[in-house]
């Protein structure tokens, strides 16, 4: 892992869980290990801790670690800090 997980804002968290009970498919976007902004498309299945740091599921498998979303759905993190 890179640098140190910072913990999200917990109404962030709140909007990323309520997506996830949804099961609706959302735009995602986030930095990739490269630090490159990245859009996916996908339905957040479950959230998971990984080495002391929190990930999104996604329905494709694939693994988001929380601190490196930048908006889901038009929802920017900044935006709930």
């Amino acid at each position: 892992m890179s640098t140190k997980y910072q913990p999200i804002n917990c109404h962030f968290y709140d909007e990323l869980e309520l997506l996830a009970v949804r099961q609706q498919s959302c735009l995602i976007q986030y930095h990739n290990d490269a630090e490159k902004v990245v859009e996916k498309t996908d339905i957040i299945m479950d959230f998971k801790i990984i080495e002391q740091a929190e990930f999104m599921i996604l329905k494709s498998g694939q693994k988001i670690r929380l601190d490196k979303i930048i908006s889901v759905d038009g929802k920017v993190l900044k935006g709930f800090c």
